[in-house]
C-alpha cells in the first residue's frame, strides 16, 4: 500500500474511533440523565457494573464468533487495572455528591495535567511549547464552558484528588497494558470487564446506599426505568469499547483533550433541546476557545518535535570502550 493511502486510511480510522467514542459517550450521558435525573434511579454504582455485565456478555460473544484470539494478562496486573477503575468510578461519584458542579468540573481538568505528568514521568514524553499552550487553551475553554460556583470542603477535596489520580492512572495503564503485551480493545475489555462487573456488582448496592441512603433492590422499577437501564448497559458496550480503541490508538492524554468535544457537544445538544438559557455570552466564548484549542492541539502534536517519546538505545561494545553513549529519540505518532 502507498504511503498516501496508509495515511488516508489511519486517518479515516482515526476518524472513525473518535465519532464512535463522542456519538457512544454522549448518547449515554443524555439516556443516564433521563433515568437518573427524570426517573429518580440514582444507583450509579450499580448500574455502571451493569454496563460492565453487558460488556462481558459482548465479549464471550466475540469470543464465541472467533473475533478475540487468546492472549495474556498476568493477574497481578488485572487487580491493579481494576483497582484504579473502580476507584475512578467511586471517586467520580462521590466528587460529584460532596463538591459542588464548578469545583467537580475543575477536578475532571486537571486529569490532563496528571496525565501529562505520568507521560512525562513514565513514558519520557517530551511537549513541544504549542502542544502545551493548545492543552492550556483547551482547559480555559472548557472551564469558561462548565465552571459555575466553585466551593469545596476538606472532604471534598480529598474526594476530588483520588478520583483524579486513579482516573489518570487507570487511563495512562490502559494505553500500558496494550502496549507491553499486544493487547487489542477487544482483548483487554475480555480480561478486565468480567472482573470490573463481579466486583462493582458486589461492592456497587453498599456504595450507592452509603452515597444515597436508598437501596437499589427496593426501587420502583417501572417499564419506562427497565427500558432506560437496558438501552444505557448497550450503549455502554460501545463506550467502553471506543474508550479502549481511542486511548489505544492515541494516548490517555490526547484522549482527554479531544474528549472535551464531548463537552462543547453535550452544551450544543442542551441549547437545542432546551433553549437559549442553556447558552449565553461565556458558554458561547468557552466552546469557541475549546474547539479552537482542540484543532490547535491535533495539529500541533503531529508535528515532528510535537509530542516526542526518549528512546535510549542499549550501548554497543564499540561505543562503550570510546565512551560513547548513543541515544536517539521517536515522534509518538499516536496523537
Amino acid at each position: 500500500m502507498a504511503p498516501g493511502s496508509k495515511a488516508q486510511r489511519k486517518a479515516a480510522l482515526d476518524a472513525g474511533a473518535w465519532m464512535f467514542n463522542v456519538v457512544t459517550s454522549v448518547g449515554i450521558i443524555m439516556v443516564n440523565k433521563a433515568l437518573m435525573a427524570t426517573h429518580g434511579f440514582s444507583f450509579a454504582t450499580t448500574l455502571t457494573g451493569l454496563h460492565f455485565a453487558t460488556t462481558t456478555l459482548m465479549t464471550l460473544v466475540m469470543k464465541w464468533l472467533g473475533y478475540i484470539q487468546p492472549s495474556y494478562l498476568p493477574v497481578p496486573e488485572l487487580i491493579k487495572f481494576v483497582f484504579f477503575a473502580n476507584l475512578s468510578i467511586v471517586g467520580m461519584n462521590v466528587s460529584l455528591m460532596w463538591n459542588s458542579v464548578g469545583f467537580y468540573q475543575i477536578a475532571k481538568l486537571c486529569i490532563i495535567p496528571v496525565l501529562c505528568f505520568l507521560e512525562i514521568l513514565f513514558d519520557k514524553v517530551r511537549y513541544s511549547r504549542d502542544t502545551k499552550l493548545s492543552i492550556m487553551l483547551v482547559l480555559v475553554g472548557v472551564a469558561v464552558c462548565t465552571v459555575t460556583d466553585v466551593s469545596v470542603n476538606s472532604q471534598g477535596l480529598i474526594a476530588a484528588i483520588i478520583a483524579v489520580w486513579s482516573t489518570a492512572l487507570q487511563q495512562h495503564y490502559v494505553h500500558h497494558l496494550q502496549r507491553k503485551y499486544s493487547l487489542g480493545s477487544f482483548n483487554l475489555l475480555g480480561h478486565t470487564a468480567p472482573a470490573q462487573a463481579a466486583s462493582l456488582l458486589i461492592l456497587g448496592p453498599f456504595v450507592d446506599f452509603w452515597l444515597t441512603n436508598k437501596r437499589v433492590d427496593t426501587f420502583n422499577y417501572t417499564a419506562i426505568v427497565t427500558f432506560f437501564i437496558v438501552l444505557s448497559c448497550i450503549i455502554a458496550v460501545g463506550t467502553n469499547l471506543s474508550q479502549f480503541i481511542c486511548i489505544g490508538r492515541f494516548t490517555a492524554v490526547s484522549f482527554q483533550v479531544l474528549g472535551h468535544m464531548k463537552t462543547v457537544l453535550v452544551l450544543t445538544l442542551g441549547f437545542l433541546f432546551f433553549g437559549k438559557e442553556g447558552l449565553n455570552f461565556h458558554v458561547a466564548l468557552g466552546m469557541i476557545l475549546a474547539v479552537i484549542g482542540m484543532i490547535w492541539y491535533g495539529n500541533a502534536s503531529s508535528k515532528p518535535g510535537g509530542k516526542e517519546r526518549q528512546v535510549y538505545s542499549v550501548p554497543s561494545e564499540k561505543t562503550q570502550k570510546h565512551g560513547i553513549l548513543s541515544s536517539q529519540s521517536e515522534v509518538d505518532q499516536k496523537v
